[in-house]
């Protein structure tokens, strides 16, 4: 099982600098990327049926940068002047710095933690006192509301966005040795959008348990899986699994 081409489910990282442009041009592989999912946020009318009510808010969880987006579009939508003295604790510094595509960053009261939940509360628990509000998917991990309450913290669900399956007809008769998924929700999208599919010799990777675990619910076969201890990466995986490809070869 060689490979020599790849499908990223995941957009296409910025710039020239990635672990998978170094990879691909390591072993001279074709790797391509193609997001499998994507977002839409819901509108004023269905957030309304929640009864959310903002304004009893005094802080905001944000657990990435399309909780950020779509918190500010609702807030612009139903007519909520977002108060100076709100206050922001996002899931990392990556998320957190986006909020300067919203606020003026250095004047509002903003905290993070280094990439997990658990980090973050530790945060948290030193404003108890605070309302917070959490932007969310409809398919939020069950992990992030269940530490919120172990840990007493007061706050509201807001689903305001959905993941869906993107349209990936154009792809019906493409070929690739290896597809790699990030989330249960592109491995129901490749079901969808190929309701016949077989997986043969293609090889899956999969990163995560939740990702995992849906690769294995829908048959597949599992062929590389990260993180692992001497493999935290997804690309780490895979060129484990292409060198030892080559070893067999030798």
């Amino acid at each position: 099982m060689s490979i020599k081409t790849i499908l990223v489910s995941q957009p296409k990282p910025d710039g020239d600098k990635s672990p998978y442009f170094d990879l691909a041009e390591k072993y001279k592989l074709k790797i391509d990327f193609r997001p499998f999912i994507h977002v839409e946020g819901i509108g004023a009318q269905e957030f309304r049926t929640q009864r959310v009510h903002i304004p009893d808010h005094t802080a905001i969880i944000l657990t990435s940068k399309n909780a950020v987006d779509h918190f500010f579009r609702i807030a612009e939508e139903v007519r909520f002047t977002v108060p100076d003295d709100l206050k922001y604790f996002c899931i990392s510094e990556a998320v957190a710095l986006y909020l300067q595509k919203y606020v003026m960053y250095r004047k509002r009261k903003i905290f993070f933690g280094k990439q997990t939940i658990e980090e973050l509360v530790d945060t948290m628990k030193k404003h108890k006192s605070e309302k917070f509000l959490l932007p969310c998917t409809d398919i939020l991990r069950d992990k992030i509301p269940e530490t919120l309450t172990q840990f007493k913290i007061n706050f509201t669900k807001a689903m305001l966005y959905r993941t869906v399956a993107s349209d990936l007809s154009d792809l019906e008769n493409v070929y690739y040795d290896l597809l790699v998924f990030f989330s249960p929700g592109g491995i129901e999208s490749l079901m969808k959008n190929f309701p016949d599919f077989k997986q043969n010799d293609t090889l899956i990777a999969a990163f995560g348990p939740t990702t995992a675990n849906a690769v294995l619910k829908n048959n597949l076969r599992l062929d590389i899986h990260a993180p692992q201890p001497n493999m935290p990466s997804m690309t780490a995986a895979i060129e484990n699994f292409v060198k030892e490809n080559l070893k067999k070869k030798k």
